[in-house]
């Protein structure tokens, strides 16, 4: 088993330390990006109280991708297409 390593987040303007697996970092930090990103699209187009309100938009905005099936906000097409893709090199492979 890999050392965990530590790794400050931050997120909505708060910092927290977590440990976590070296293999996880780059899509636990692209993770965060996309939360701050959407944290900070929901605070020009919505009025809120606090960043608790935003944290709150941000979760239901990716539950609610998750249940569609449409994972963090990929657009109906480019899932498509990456589908399409992934067909298309399984059946080079064979």
């Amino acid at each position: 088993m890999e050392k965990l390593i530590p790794l400050n987040v931050v997120i909505a303007d708060r910092s927290y330390r977590i440990k976590l697996d070296p293999a996880d970092e780059q899509v636990v930090r692209k993770t965060l990006k996309i939360i701050n990103d959407k944290i900070l699209e929901f605070k020009t187009q919505f009025s809120g109280k606090d960043a608790q309100d935003y944290v709150s938009m941000v979760i239901l905005w990716y539950a609610t991708q998750q249940q569609s099936g449409n994972e963090l906000g990929f657009s109906g097409d480019l899932k498509e297409s990456l589908n399409t893709l992934e067909l298309l090199l399984d059946e080079s492979i064979k």
